[in-house]
């Protein structure tokens, strides 16, 4: 459907098919007839109209959902909470968005963080166990990574296991455009851990919706997914390439 944005378009195609009925009117006769047909009293109405600047649609407002904590090292730069126009398996997806689009001048001068929604919760029933935090992640634009996460404290300021997918090659943060893909994390509770933390953060630019969320007891046959950070004894001291990169 037409708007009064086509109108010069409508004037010239309705000039040249009077034209070829035999009826001469000039351009600007047709310009204001194309007025007339969107309900102004003349083209200068209209054309007023035409150039003035286009207000940008409003994008709905993001309420934190019930029990989650917005949080992270630059919280201020970003969004979060349920999106209203967007659904996951029939439920609520929540969204975090960047402020600032990667090429937006504001963005390139920031210093970059990151946000997240998560929780807290005792670690008590889980402690000794292994756990396995599960959902579902979509991305639009994303510069940076969008990740789920999870953290065992046995205090304040002391976390006692730890992964965030950054470090893994396969299955690991999203980024660009994507739609709705599943990701987990399993992870093995200390004995004197006090606190789980979880959720999904975005890393940079973009958008990141999650949903589905789980935080169960693992199976037997889930393996832990965190990479190991402390190695019995130092490797490498040479700085060797990969068999597959030396191949190359």
């Amino acid at each position: 459907m037409r708007t009064y944005r086509d109108a010069k378009v409508m004037a010239k195609t309705l000039r040249e098919e009077l034209s070829r009925r035999g009826t001469a009117l000039s351009h600007g006769e047709c310009l204001e007839i194309v007025a007339r047909q969107f309900g102004f009293d003349n083209w200068n109405i209209l054309s007023a109209r035409l150039t003035a600047p286009v207000e940008p649609a409003r994008e709905a407002a993001l309420v934190p959902p019930a029990g989650w904590i917005v949080s992270g090292s630059k919280p201020h730069l970003y969004e979060m909470g349920v999106d209203p126009t967007t659904s996951h398996g029939g439920g609520r997806a929540a969204l975090i968005r960047c402020r600032y689009a990667e090429d937006d001048p504001a963005y390139a001068a920031m210093e970059k963080g990151f946000a997240t929604l998560m929780q807290s919760v005792a670690a008590a029933p889980f402690r000794g166990r292994r756990v396995c935090l599960s959902a579902e992640l979509r991305v639009r634009d994303v510069v940076g990574a969008a990740t789920l996460w999870l953290r065992a404290d046995a205090a304040i300021g002391r976390s006692v296991a730890f992964d965030n997918m950054e470090e893994r090659a396969v299955d690991g943060p999203l980024t660009g455009t994507r739609g709705w893909t599943a990701r987990r994390i399993v992870l093995d509770v200390p004995e004197e851990a006090e606190t789980l933390h979880f959720g999904f953060y975005l890393r940079g630019s973009g958008r990141a919706w999650a949903g589905g969320f789980a935080l169960r007891e693992a199976s037997p046959e889930d393996e832990a997914t965190v990479l190991a950070r402390v190695r019995p004894e130092p490797t490498n001291l040479d700085f060797a390439l990969p068999a597959e990169a030396m191949a190359g």
